[in-house]
């Protein structure tokens, strides 16, 4: 009777402190836990107090996410608009030390093609939180803030964008 031999080294598990593979995999099966056309901004919350972003999308939410940011740009809303309609349509899910905030992107494009804008209420109050963090960063504001930042993104190519 002929015996096998093994030709192949056994594979060697090596600890590490590198979180990414197991966050990697835990971010693709939740993708699938979502409906289609959903961005997904998915927070890990570290044992030391810390915390990992990454972000996600389901079937055809890339696409249709960078489109929205393209509408929501060249019609100028904001971060303050972002927030608001953002706030409308978000839902959270947690399953341990991993946060889920879900936003489906159809209900959003239709917000944002209906004209639907932030009350300038929260704008204001959006200015008082910027003129607060300045001094915070170590950074001077010298005069009132007029504008609030740039709409935030639903799609990958400004959300995952580096630099400014």
């Amino acid at each position: 009777m002929a015996t096998r031999t093994l030709t192949t080294p056994p594979l060697v598990l090596t600890p590490t402190d590198d979180p990414t593979p197991v966050e990697r995999a835990v971010v693709d099966g939740l993708v699938g836990d979502f409906e289609p056309e959903t961005f997904l901004w998915i927070v890990f919350h570290r044992p030391d107090g810390g915390a990992h972003v990454w972000y996600a999308w389901t079937v055809g939410g890339a696409p249709l996410g960078d489109a929205i940011d393209q509408t929501a740009l060249a019609a100028g809303y904001d971060c303050s608009d972002w927030f608001h309609i953002g706030n409308r349509h978000l839902s959270k899910h947690t399953r341990g030390r991993v946060t889920t905030d879900s936003y489906p992107l159809r209900p959003i494009e239709a917000d944002i093609r209906n004209g639907l804008r932030a009350p300038e209420t929260e704008r204001d109050r959006m200015r008082r939180l910027i003129e607060a963090a300045h001094p915070a960063s170590g950074q001077t504001c010298p005069e009132p803030t007029t504008d609030v930042p740039w709409w935030l993104g639903v799609g990958p190519a400004l959300v995952t964008r580096t630099g400014s």
